[in-house]
């Protein structure tokens, strides 16, 4: 990526350092320091932050469900995590590129279905 200061002396544009860009709900999205370290960053609706990038070559993306909490994260180094949480927030299930799992994913209980037993329904509930 182009530094913005590089873009800025093309352009003829004063400025200093450091360089911080917010965006209007006052998230940093840039940052430069005058040795020539950068970072970039990105926020979902809810300011959460879902991107990151800077000059070393690292980053990561995240995604959160409504309520802020991580469902899923990803880096540069090829680690990945997902999460899964109950209607409350407590996470349920988690499980990560080392082979890492806890819990058990939603894809596999039975919470929350709804059965029919001689025309009766009845919603399982995990213990």
């Amino acid at each position: 990526m182009k530094k913005l200061s590089d873009t800025y002396k093309e352009l003829g544009i004063d400025f200093i350092f450091p360089i911080e860009i917010n965006d209007t709900k006052g998230n940093r999205t840039y940052y430069e320091k005058s040795e020539g370290y950068w970072e970039k960053c990105e926020y979902d609706d809810n300011g959460n932050r879902i991107y990151f990038e800077d000059s070393d070559d690292y980053w990561y993306k995240r995604e959160c469900d409504d309520n802020g909490k991580e469902t899923y994260f990803e880096d540069s180094d090829g680690y990945w995590c997902r999460y899964e949480y109950d209607d409350n927030g407590k996470e349920t299930y988690f499980e990560d590129s080392k082979g890492t799992k806890c819990g058990t994913p939603r894809s596999q209980s039975c919470d929350g279905k709804v059965i029919e037993v001689d025309g009766k329904k009845y919603k399982l509930t995990a213990l």
